[in-house]
């Protein structure tokens, strides 16, 4: 299941990438602690009648936790999902997602049986109109309402342990900004005070996992946005570059040379909020 698939053990929490199913938004989602939805192809939650899944109490980790973060109960990605659902969607065989109603990377197919192969491409080896296909699926991104999922305007404590949801629309491309943002973030302590020393994503072993995944899921939403299965990101290959190679106007954007810390006008991205 996506709720679960998109956090990894980072100094034994279980953190998430910070988005909400749209289906398990409501209060009563929120004061039950369940997010089961139904699957699409049968109404059954999690896909149950179709042997997609199940609706399960979620299993927390047990390991001790390390020094780093020196609080416990304070922050509401610790344990996750569990300040907001206890039981989630437990996906069977190559099935994945809140509702099980995706296929696990590398497989696709009506029963997720067949493997596919994608491969990344360095950025530079893109043509022209592979390029522009690319960068055309990002505003595409830029431009849509996620249909799946929103993002939280308040902590679980403001919205009354559940009783007042505070949720927001968001565009499919900002959906994956917030995303890095919120595992990030600092600790929220009450009041006005925060504690910085945590980045649950960037300071600790998860940094890679994290990433990882964070970058088949993005795939995967722009993959059933443009309908274009083959679709993967080009990375950049910067281990030998003395210069940011990408930040040109034929590609990420180069500066505006009236304000070096802005996108020059003749950028692709400089209408970009």
């Amino acid at each position: 299941m996506l709720l679960a698939a998109l956090y990894c053990l980072l100094w034994t929490f279980q953190t998430s990438a910070g988005h909400f199913p749209r289906a398990c938004a409501s209060s009563k989602n929120l004061m039950e602690k369940e997010c089961c939805p139904p699957w699409g192809g049968d109404g059954s939650p999690c896909g149950q009648l179709s042997g997609r899944g199940s609706c399960q109490d979620i299993i927390l980790s047990k390991a001790p936790l390390g020094p780093q973060f020196p609080f416990t109960g304070v922050d509401e990605r610790e344990s996750w999902p569990s300040v907001f659902y206890n039981r989630t969607c437990q996906c069977f065989g190559n099935f994945m997602g809140f509702n099980c109603g995706s296929c696990k990377f590398g497989f696709q197919g009506p029963n997720c049986t067949e493997r596919r192969l994608l491969v990344r491409r360095n950025i530079f080896d893109l043509s022209v109109p592979e390029k522009n296909k690319f960068l055309a699926y990002l505003t595409l991104a830029k431009h849509t309402t996620s249909p799946d999922f929103v993002i939280p305007t308040g902590t679980y404590g403001q919205m009354n342990n559940g009783s007042t949801p505070m949720f927001s629309d968001i565009n499919i491309y900002d959906l994956f900004v917030w995303m890095h943002y919120y595992v990030s973030r600092d600790t929220l302590l009450g009041g006005s005070e925060i504690w910085r020393d945590i980045d649950f994503a960037h300071e600790a072993p998860g940094f890679l996992p994290w990433h990882r995944l964070f970058l088949l899921v993005w795939e995967q939403e722009i993959q059933k946005l443009t309908g274009d299965e083959n679709f993967t990101i080009p990375y950049w290959d910067w281990r030998d570059a003395e210069n940011c190679d990408i930040c040109t106007d034929e590609y990420m954007g180069g500066r505006n040379p009236a304000n070096p810390n802005l996108l020059s006008p003749a950028s692709f991205f400089s209408s970009w909020q």
